[in-house]
């Protein structure tokens, strides 16, 4: 409840002459900041209540809510900015069309002081009510993009990926028409983590790859960016997608410096995995990446199985199921479970014998045919050049437009 004293005051003023009116504010207003105190909140929203009374009027009332707005803002109080914003947020609902910019100010403050406090639901609940489709103001799609994409970071620091997507897909609609570079940042970052969130991990470390090549970031979030995509290509599902980009990330120079780098090593040069190298990968897993599947399995163990089976498909040209599940460390049982998975989706080439408990491979790439592996490598190599020079001529497309054009005229 407002303190008495600044009650009677605020009579005062608005039964005040217009001219006298809005330095008797101002000072009722420094008052109540410079006091503080248990009340300062109930205060603060007292002191607006009168401001938008019928007896000031809109004409009135909309420079001293603005001048409102700049003290509130620098408020120190963090957990007194907060009430006091609800409670003036409540205030201002039923009048929105006639302070619109000021309530949107107020707004972009309270939830700023929400996620200070690490509030983030609450802090997304307050930016979805701000009015983006305004016929008294013009907002352009860069202040939408912005506004959706801040609801979706703080919905995706609390892991709710549902409502993430709703704001992420409502910025799609406008991404092409944004010329703010941070947003179409933060929009690509978003987007990557949503995939990791939902185990798209192979969508994930492409998103996260582009994301490692902007040269608009700092070369340390580039890295974070290129260990993410590392990371993620890892957890994908075994098979000629995810064998690309290991690919591209193994041909990478700056991937030599990752802590990640030793495993994607082995999986690109379809090596086995120790359980030692397993383990180590898994400690700085994230929770969501270390979920357990259908059969009790966790994502990483799932895709380090189906890579260790790749590479002893490369190894052997037929091994009994019992030999096998001691290979990949299970039972003979699983072993073919996602044996014949894999070669059911086109992941694994080969055939099962269930009567003599055998596997036999013939893997496209020719299994351990010396021939075959060197082509697969030269494959790689020319694939590795051309991504290059994809790359210098984007560049020069970008930085020297006229050198460009005359090249490619001549």
């Amino acid at each position: 409840m407002a303190s008495s004293n600044i009650t009677s005051e605020l009579s005062q003023a608005q039964s005040a002459g217009s001219s006298q009116r809005s330095a008797t504010y101002s000072s009722i207003l420094s008052k109540i900041i410079n006091e503080g105190g248990s009340n300062l909140a109930a205060n603060i929203v007292a002191y607006v209540q009168s401001i938008l009374s019928d007896n000031i009027g809109v004409i009135h009332s909309r420079p001293l809510l603005s001048a409102f707005v700049e003290q509130y803002r620098n408020l120190s109080n963090n957990e007194a900015k907060i009430i006091a914003g609800t409670g003036v947020v409540d205030l201002l609902a039923p009048r929105i069309v006639s302070y619109e910019q000021q309530d949107t100010d107020i707004k972009f403050i309270l939830a700023d002081a929400y996620e200070k406090e690490e509030d983030f639901t609450d802090s997304a609940e307050v930016l979805q009510t701000i009015t983006l489709d305004s016929s008294q103001r013009s907002v352009s799609d860069d202040d939408k993009a912005r506004v959706w994409m801040r609801i979706c970071r703080c919905y995706l620091e609390v892991d709710d990926s549902i409502n993430a997507i709703t704001y992420l897909n409502k910025v799609k609609q406008v991404i092409f028409s944004v010329t703010d570079q941070q947003t179409r940042l933060q929009f690509q970052l978003s987007q990557a983590r949503i995939y990791d969130s939902q185990r798209s991990f192979l969508d994930a470390s492409t998103s996260y790859l582009a994301l490692s090549n902007e040269t608009a970031i700092d070369e340390e979030e580039r890295v974070q960016a290129l260990t993410a995509a590392i990371t993620t290509a890892v957890l994908a599902p075994a098979g000629p997608p995810r064998a690309r980009q290991l690919g591209k990330l193994y041909k990478d120079e700056r991937a030599a410096e990752t802590a990640e780098y030793s495993i994607l090593e082995k999986i690109f040069l379809n090596r086995l995995l120790s359980p030692s190298e397993v383990s180590s990968f898994a400690a700085g897993l994230q929770e969501h990446q270390l979920a357990k599947t259908s059969d009790g399995s966790t994502v990483l163990d799932k895709a380090v199985l189906e890579h260790n089976l790749l590479a002893i498909s490369r190894l052997y040209q037929n091994i009994s199921f019992s030999n096998l599940g001691a290979l990949l460390g299970t039972g003979a049982e699983r072993a073919e479970q996602y044996a014949a998975a894999m070669i059911e989706s086109n992941r694994l080439s080969g055939s099962i014998d269930q009567i003599a408990g055998v596997i036999h491979f013939n893997t496209k790439d020719g299994g351990h045919d010396v021939v075959a592996m060197r082509l697969r490598a030269w494959d790689a190599n020319v694939q590795g050049l051309l991504e290059e020079v994809e790359k210098v001529t984007t560049m020069l497309q970008r930085e020297e437009p006229a050198f460009f054009e005359r090249a490619m005229a001549a």
